[in-house]
């Protein structure tokens, strides 16, 4: 489970996260949906413990992520695909990754097959389409077998097949019992996806409801 609690984040004049408090159960795809600059990644950077909270906190699990010992089973995290290194080859930057958390290199490879990289394994990053990267930044994210997704715009690059493979990857993940948080600026993405959404702007919390309300959902207003 994500939870934050009054979670604010200021640099020096400008306030990306103002008094949030949100709820991501495990079991269900929650959709985090705003406007690019409403606060989404810097919301997702405090969960993972890469930026440090004005005030307020936010935990997984009932505890922030920096407490624990074996963060890759904990929490995997797509934030910006184009972040990994491009010299390296795919399967190199995944076993790498796997080595850094002791996990077995065979994880690397199971994974590079399940979200159809395995032809491309070989590859440099650099040479791989947007697309392409995002399905490696997802099966890193997934090497430790974590109870908990974060996916930053995970649909960015991906074809209209590779779309329908995202939604069904984290519906079924879900269904397995983890939590998923999926943040996106498009409410059209998250309806064919979520079971719950929460939405903000300028870093304020302005709704959250369930999918099965999405034909009378609220109407948003932009605060001042």
């Amino acid at each position: 489970m994500i939870e934050t609690f009054h979670l604010t984040k200021r640099h020096r004049a400008i306030t990306a996260v103002d008094d949030l408090s949100l709820t991501a159960p495990d079991g269900k795809v929650t959709g985090f949906v705003g406007p690019n600059g409403s606060g989404k990644t810097s919301t997702m950077r405090m969960l993972v413990g890469l930026d440090r909270p004005t005030s307020g906190s936010a935990t997984i699990d009932r505890r922030p992520l920096r407490e624990g010992r074996r963060p890759q089973h904990v929490v995997g995290v797509v934030l910006d695909a184009r972040s990994a290194p491009e010299g390296m080859k795919a399967r190199a930057h995944l076993r790498w990754l796997a080595a850094a958390g002791r996990i077995p290199d065979r994880r690397a490879d199971e994974l590079l097959e399940e979200v159809g990289l395995a032809s491309a394994a070989s590859r440099t990053i650099g040479a791989l389409s947007m697309g392409m990267r995002q399905r490696l930044g997802i099966a890193a994210a997934l090497l430790g077998d974590p109870g908990t997704l974060i996916l930053d715009e995970p649909v960015n690059g991906l074809d209209p097949d590779g779309v329908r493979w995202l939604r069904s990857l984290v519906r079924r993940l879900a269904a397995e019992g983890r939590c998923v948080l999926v943040s996106s600026h498009l409410m059209a993405e998250m309806q064919q996806t979520a079971d719950r959404v929460v939405v903000i702007g300028a870093g304020k919390l302005l709704a959250e409801f369930e999918s099965a309300i999405w034909t009378s959902r609220p109407r948003l207003k932009t605060p001042t």
